[in-house]
């Protein structure tokens, strides 16, 4: 038994086709849209790449940017068969090509879903990656005469005012790591080489911050340094003089919600995409039966599935069950017929002797 069986009348077929041709164009227009989400989240990404560990997350962008080519591609395309489809003599030219357009807009759709899918599951893998890429940007923070890391004091800088935040998790994490220049201290300083032999790795520690942590609504001049006193009137000055959120989760915030919002939009473009995959299949299969009627003027049936979904699994599992078969010498009915050759080889009292009635 079909499933989603629905007849159609001719005018009803030509109106079909002409709706799938206008939403094949609209399409072309969602799966623009997808592109342009696709790099827009590869550029937020990329501007902060420095504070991330590892770029696996940019397959997200790259999957919205890649569905976004193939839906364009493919509904451009599809526009031109479904209009085409209205007239069953211009159905003809397309009925071998419309099985692989189907399937072809079945696996960008499910493409779309997948990336739909994708922005509401990297946020434990972006967390992971922003904990340990601010980690070691913070580590190399002095390093501004290194190649490659020179740039790192700056990006940590802009990042701790734009987002207004301070350290990793919290400003404690500078007192852990030396984040003044080696250069910048005076080594013929008592003081400064009695701290560094105080640390086993030799590092320069204090209970200072940069001055990008400096919050900009601070009523009174920063406070930067000696920040381990317990007083509470200190406290009260740091939580005013401090921004007091990591920047791990100052960023996870940013992206969750870009991911969220286009997350969403995604999901919007694939329910529309699945109506119009819908659509497809039911003009095809309308379309062929009016071809095994004969006659372009009758009703015809149109359906989602031509038999119901555990037949369907049932066939395609048997027909990849048998696909060896025909590859095994065993199923041949002549195996074990003698050949001529085969018998000439026999000893002559082997080979059975024939009678002829008389």
């Amino acid at each position: 038994m079909a499933v989603g069986k629905v007849t159609f009348t001719k005018v009803e077929r030509e109106k079909l086709a002409e709706v799938l041709c206008l939403l094949n164009w609209i399409s072309v227009v969602t799966g623009t849209i997808l592109f342009g989400l696709g790099l827009f989240l590869r550029v937020e990404i990329q501007k902060w790449q420095e504070v991330m560990s590892e770029q696996g997350i940019l397959y997200v962008p790259h999957m919205l940017i890649t569905t976004g080519l193939a839906a364009c591609c493919i509904n451009f395309f599809g526009g031109k068969i479904c209009l085409d489809c209205a007239d069953t003599n211009k159905f003809l030219r397309w009925k071998l090509v419309m099985m692989p357009y189907i399937i072809c807009t079945f696996f960008f759709t499910s493409c779309i879903l997948a990336g739909a899918l994708m922005c509401y599951g990297i946020r434990s893998q972006m967390e992971e990656s922003l904990f340990m890429g601010l980690r070691n940007a913070m580590r190399y923070y002095k390093d501004t005469d290194t190649p490659g890391r020179c740039n790192l004091k700056r990006t940590v800088d802009l990042l701790q005012i734009q987002f207004q935040c301070c350290g990793n998790t919290g400003y404690r994490d500078w007192f852990q790591i030396q984040w003044i220049s080696s250069r910048y201290l005076d080594m013929s300083s008592s003081a400064v080489v009695d701290r560094m032999r105080s640390n086993v790795e030799g590092k320069y520690l204090m209970d200072g911050v940069p001055f990008s942590c400096c919050s900009t609504f601070s009523p009174w001049p920063c406070i930067q340094h000696h920040l381990s006193t317990s007083s509470t009137q200190d406290e009260q000055s740091r939580q005013l003089n401090l921004w007091r959120r990591g920047c791990r989760q100052a960023l996870l915030d940013h992206y969750t919600g870009i991911m969220q919002s286009i997350g969403l939009t995604v999901l919007l473009i694939w329910l529309f995409e699945l109506l119009v995959l819908t659509g497809v299949r039911y003009l095809q299969t309308a379309m062929e039966n009016v071809l095994r009627l004969g006659d372009p003027e009758s009703e015809s049936d149109g359906w989602f599935l031509e038999n119901s979904l555990a037949e369907t699994a049932r066939s395609n599992f048997n027909i990849i069950k048998n696909l060896g078969k025909c590859y095994q010498v065993d199923d041949d009915p002549n195996i074990n017929v003698p050949t001529a050759a085969a018998e000439e080889e026999l000893p002559s009292h082997f080979i059975p002797e024939t009678r002829t009635k008389t």
